[in-house]
């Protein structure tokens, strides 16, 4: 059975082609007002970076948000905008590039994204809230399980909100893309975060009701495996429901930034 209709998120959104284009303009509008510490290297590869928004003053804590595209494409600069939510709350705000498949596996991608976030931590002080949409909720999730942050850097996280998360890998070794994933049975069970079990960390799992089935299942999976928190944005498809994370009002930055707890 092949499974790469399941996946496909463009074919099933109305202009969809459009996104990209949509998102690094917003994404180079922000970056030409934010304060940022600019491209800071948490690796020794071009795309083990990361820029680092800062607020006014002293940041209340720090947000980190992990992009999506199948672990296969994108990379911090489409996504700069996302950050004006949660920096405009008083966070300062990590978005992490990372290399991509097939040049590395997503175990490696795991480890970059845990070396991002350690090395954010260590410039800013206080609570760790992480977000990732898609691929990126995949890799926040993991982060979330025991033995793969720095137990200093675990002992901060105040939540973490996987959005439109691939939570059980074993489903993409039947589509094409596992070509360059390379995804294998051991890969799966390693990687797969209904598979493991979680640290004791706040974990709110977001998805968009009209997203494709198999995306509500995978959602539907990590919110049961690990009883955490499971919200469904009706409304809301795999392109659109990351927008929430702009604008620093929306029920969607609130839940992420916990800050009433």
């Amino acid at each position: 059975m092949n499974l790469d209709d399941a996946y496909a998120n463009a074919a099933y959104i109305p202009d969809a082609a459009r996104f990209p284009e949509i998102w690094q303009a917003e994404a180079e509008a922000f970056r030409q007002k934010a304060l940022s510490a600019g491209g800071v290297s948490y690796g020794a590869g071009e795309r083990q970076a990361m820029d680092l928004f800062l607020p006014d003053g002293d940041p209340k804590g720090l947000m980190v948000f992990v992009h999506g595209g199948y672990w296969l494409r994108f990379d911090r600069s489409y996504w700069s905008h996302l950050a004006n939510g949660a920096l405009a709350r008083g966070w300062a705000v990590a978005m992490p590039s990372y290399d991509l498949c097939p040049s590395v596996g997503i175990q490696e991608i795991t480890a970059q994204i845990a070396k991002a976030v350690e090395v954010a931590a260590g410039r800013v002080a206080g609570p760790i809230c992480l977000a990732g949409h898609s691929a990126g909720g995949h890799l926040v999730s993991r982060m979330a399980m025991p033995g793969v942050l720095p137990e200093d850097v675990a002992a901060r996280l105040r939540h973490v909100m996987p959005i439109s998360p691939v939570t059980d890998l074993r489903p993409l070794m039947q589509t094409s893309m596992n070509a360059d994933l390379k995804i294998t049975d051991t890969v799966a069970q390693a990687e797969s975060p209904v598979l493991g079990e979680p640290l004791d960390v706040p974990v709110t799992v977001w998805v968009g009701g009209d997203e494709r089935p198999a995306f509500l299942d995978q959602a539907r999976w990590l919110a049961e495996a690990w009883g955490s928190g499971h919200v469904v944005a009706e409304g809301m498809h795999h392109f659109d429901v990351i927008a929430p994370l702009a604008d620093p009002e929306s029920e969607m930055v609130a839940c992420l930034l916990a800050e009433g707890t």
